[in-house]
């Protein structure tokens, strides 16, 4: 099924950031059999940070996911990191696409770049799309939700290949570290509160239990295909930043998206009326929280801290945006305001972390 609420480059070009002659070439001598042509290709708008596109060759359809033009992150839009933990998690109960190829050679299209197959489903990104699902299909969609990240912080790492995926240990405190570090290679203008949202989360720290879990590290509604007649999650997608840690930190995330961003009464400034969430006639976090809770087996206990750290994560993810939109280096539509998010989300953060 397409996204109605993708949009996709227009025209007989093909889009930026994809040499489909380049990787045609490549593909001749590693996949001959994708090595169709024409090679035939859409970006599929809506990512904010790595590029995604539909891909057609004869008639396969694969998805192509590659980094960002411009200002790359260190650490950050690793697709080996991406096409390793997706091939990892084929065989479990966690859904994900079936990856078909990793090129590393950053000489083919500019970035390293991976390939997998189109899996079937829609990508909820707003109230355009979830205002005409019934009130049972919202909740069985937030239900599956949690039910798939309870899936996902069970697998155990060694089983499946991923032992040697992170460091577990420290996780928490080398999270406000390398966001601090991601901030200060994105700044482009004053940022009041910033930095003494950073400063309080250094200092209070807690300790990670447990360890050593399988963390997707940007697991939201939108980084999902699902579908909803049944109601089922068909794959998780985005894995850009998963490693093994504390998966209190992925429900800290996911309530900075659902609550913040989509809350009832979200800040001025959050646009919170387009994010799926409470807002959106979605269950609450606390309900959420209580799925998990209870499929997962984790001790949840009080998670101010960890949707503070969420808080400050997404508020410098997309100050990266918006500097990436500010030296013309973004695709597609929706770029423009992605910065107008920093100073609430911070705000919020703020609030969350003196709580905690």
């Amino acid at each position: 099924m397409t996204d109605p609420d993708t949009q996709w480059n227009q025209g007989d070009d093909p889009p930026a950031g994809l040499d489909l002659g380049r990787l045609r070439r490549y593909l001749g001598e590693h996949r001959p059999e994708l090595a169709a042509d024409p090679l035939r290709a859409q970006l599929i708008a809506g990512g904010r940070s790595n590029l995604t596109y539909l891909l057609w060759a004869g008639d396969q359809e694969l998805v192509l996911r590659r980094p960002p033009l411009g200002h790359v992150l260190a650490t950050a839009h690793d697709m080996a990191r991406e096409f390793r933990v997706i091939s990892a998690l084929a065989d479990t109960e966690v859904p994900v696409p079936h990856a078909v190829l990793l090129c590393p050679d950053p000489e083919v299209l500019g970035a390293p770049f991976y390939l997998m197959r189109r899996m079937p489903g829609e990508v909820f990104r707003g109230r355009r799309q979830t205002d005409r699902l019934s009130a049972e299909q919202r909740h069985g969609l937030a239900m599956a939700m949690m039910d798939t990240l309870a899936a996902l912080h069970t697998v155990a790492p060694e089983a499946v290949g991923l032992a040697d995926f992170g460091r577990p240990e420290g996780y928490l405190a080398r999270q406000v570290r390398r966001w601090a570090g991601q901030l200060d290679r994105s700044r482009s203008r004053v940022l009041p509160g910033i930095d003494e949202l950073r400063d309080l989360l250094a200092a209070t720290v807690p300790e990670s239990h447990p360890v050593g879990r399988i963390v997707h590290g940007d697991y939201r509604l939108d980084n999902l295909l699902a579908t909803v007649e049944p109601v089922a999650v068909s794959a998780v997608l985005d894995w850009e930043m998963a490693t093994l840690g504390d998966p209190l930190a992925d429900l800290g995330l996911l309530l900075t998206y659902w609550e913040v961003l989509g809350g009832v009464d979200p800040p001025e400034g959050t646009r919170g009326a387009e994010h799926p969430g409470p807002g959106a006639g979605f269950p609450t976090g606390a309900e959420l929280i209580d799925r998990y809770a209870a499929r997962s087996g984790v001790d949840v206990g009080p998670l101010h801290w960890h949707l503070a750290l969420g808080c400050f994560k997404l508020a410098v993810i997309c100050e990266g945006i918006h500097y990436r939109h500010t030296l013309g280096q973004t695709l597609g539509e929706g770029f423009d305001t992605i910065g107008d998010l920093v100073a609430p989300l911070v705000a919020h953060g703020l609030r969350a972390v003196r709580e905690s």
